[in-house]
């Protein structure tokens, strides 16, 4: 006769103990059903389920008695029986999702209320990791960001849980992330970025018209679009009418000052050294864009083309067609054709209502310091850190990240 018992030892850790453990349980010819550990300030909790023949039971739980205390360790014993094993086993086939939480710290009390939708929806919590480096009593200003991500087990009502889950971000200053825990989750392949404000910190046609003198009429415009009141395409050909008579020679001007994200400089990296490819997609304009995409090697780039005439200077009037909220999700469709990814391996981050088909399109869509009607409508948003918490939503940990 066989049966199962779960050994769970905690205490200080120290190199080679799960070695001792497992060369008793090995003399013994154990069978590992299962195994978990985790490691919080040095102090070790390990879980065995294990699968032994009775008579040898007994001798295995006082070797590692004897064996843990000389390691200073604690351990104990629970057993299992096969109905137990089986039922907790069945359990395993059931949805897994993945909940990240970021903020530029996470307190106690948003942590509860986060485990507490996640309780309301019926969801056990398999495992927590820390994706972020551990943050300095010392010195606080460094490392100003937390991130924790949760593994989950069940079948939640997407739909409530999204929104109990903005609800919180509003309420409480963190970001969050639900994702089907698939196979395309770590497999991203294309991530593509609106530009103004979201990889960079304005709006490109806001800085024209302060040149133009038309500064105030323009922003008012590009606000009203923003937020969804009137239609991109009438709004982008009255701020664009605006500008005639400008020299374009300011256009070099803004885009040497441009004002980066924070968090840019660093995704870029990681996204080009992990091999991504990366699209911006823009209702701004080609010239910024061009110069951000010999920046950071961006892979493709579309926007705007403001028509000049042979003085140099703008007509009020562009070339092409626009770049839209329709066009972007055409766009990011199409280059995932071209790259042979899968639509639920393409990334899209904006922060303006014509984000919002993009956003909807792609695998994951994420509203970057958005306007509430985009936040409210996105599944994913970060509103706390900089443009870098993207990778978190990833799965990527700052222990790999910097290294």
């Amino acid at each position: 006769m066989e049966e199962q018992i779960l050994i769970s030892i905690t205490g200080q850790d120290r190199p080679g103990l799960t070695a001792s453990i497992m060369g008793i349980l090995a003399h013994h010819n154990a069978q590992i059903l299962d195994i978990g550990q985790a490691d919080i300030h040095s102090t070790l909790s390990l879980g065995i389920l294990i699968r032994i023949d009775e008579m040898h039971s007994g001798q295995v739980l006082k070797e590692l008695l004897f064996k843990t205390t000389e390691l200073g360790v604690n351990i104990g014993f629970s057993p299992i029986s096969d109905d137990e094993y089986e039922e907790w086993v069945s359990r395993q086939g059931k949805n897994r999702y993945i909940l990240t939480l970021i903020g530029r710290s996470l307190s106690a009390s948003q942590i509860e209320a986060a485990t507490e939708v996640i309780a309301s929806q019926g969801l056990n919590i398999d495992s927590i990791l820390r994706l972020t480096g551990r943050q300095s009593i010392k010195h606080p200003e460094r490392n100003v960001r937390a991130c924790i991500e949760f593994s989950l087990r069940g079948t939640p009502d997407r739909g409530k849980m999204q929104a109990q889950l903005m609800k919180l971000s509003t309420e409480m200053g963190i970001d969050f992330s639900l994702q089907r825990d698939d196979m395309f989750r770590r497999s991203r392949r294309l991530i593509c970025f609106d530009m103004d404000s979201t990889l960079i910190q304005t709006e490109c046609i806001d800085e024209l018209a302060m040149r133009a003198g038309v500064g105030d009429q323009v922003k008012a415009i590009t606000e009203s679009a923003m937020r969804g009141e009137i239609d991109f395409k009438e709004s982008f050909t009255k701020r664009v009418a605006l500008l005639k008579g400008l020299d374009v020679n300011v256009m070099q001007e803004i885009a040497e000052h441009l004002p980066i994200t924070e968090g840019v400089d660093r995704l870029m990296s990681v996204l080009k050294r992990c091999g991504y490819k990366i699209a911006i997609l823009s209702g701004g304009f080609t010239y910024f864009g061009e110069y951000l995409q010999r920046l950071y090697g961006i892979d493709y780039m579309y926007a705007n083309e403001l028509e000049i005439d042979e003085d140099g200077r703008l007509t009020g009037r562009y070339v092409g067609d626009i770049v839209d909220g329709h066009r972007k999700a055409e766009l990011l469709k199409l280059i995932a054709q071209v790259e042979k990814v899968n639509l639920a391996q393409t990334i899209a981050v904006g922060d303006g209502a014509n984000d919002l088909p993009m956003i909807s399109a792609a695998g994951l869509g994420i509203a970057f310091h958005a306007k509430p009607r985009v936040k409210a409508t996105a599944k994913q948003s970060i509103s706390t850190i900089g443009l870098d918490g993207v990778l978190y939503f990833l799965g990527f940990k700052d222990s790999y990240l910097d290294s």
